[in-house]
C-alpha cells in the first residue's frame, strides 16, 4: 500500500476516489484509505505538511502515471476535481498535474503502454 502525506485528508481522499474510481473505506481527519481492485491507497495528515515542488531539481519522489484513452479529456477532468496543471510541462505525449495536496502525477496515452 502507498500512503500520501497531506495537510487535510478529506480533499485528497475524495480527489483520488473519483479519479481512480476507488471506494473510500475509511476516512477521518487523520487518515483515509481507498480500496481498488487489487491495491489500497492511504492518505495521512502530517503536521506542518509541505507540498512537493514542481519541478523539483533537488530530489526525486515517486509519482503516479495514470493511463487514459484521451489525455486532454482526462487531464481536464482531474482539474475539475481539484488538480492543477503543472508548469513547465516536460513532454508532449503526457500531462503533469498536481493533486490537491501538491503531489505531481502524470496522465499519459493508454495506447503507449
Amino acid at each position: 500500500m502507498i500512503t500520501l502525506d497531506c495537510a487535510e485528508t478529506r480533499p485528497l481522499a475524495t480527489f483520488y476516489s473519483v479519479v481512480l474510481d476507488w471506494e473510500i473505506v475509511h476516512l477521518d481527519d487523520e487518515y483515509g484509505m481507498l480500496a481498488g481492485p487489487s491495491h489500497r491507497l492511504g492518505v495521512g495528515r502530517i503536521d506542518d505538511y509541505v507540498a512537493p515542488e514542481w519541478p523539483d531539481h533537488g530530489r526525486k519522489a515517486f509519482h503516479f502515471d495514470l493511463a487514459a484513452q484521451d489525455v486532454e479529456v482526462a487531464a481536464a477532468r482531474c482539474v475539475e476535481l481539484g488538480a492543477t496543471r503543472a508548469e513547465p510541462q516536460p513532454g508532449d505525449t503526457w500531462v503533469v498535474l498536481l493533486d490537491p495536496a501538491g503531489h505531481p502525477f502524470c496522465v499519459s496515452d493508454a495506447s503507449a503502454w
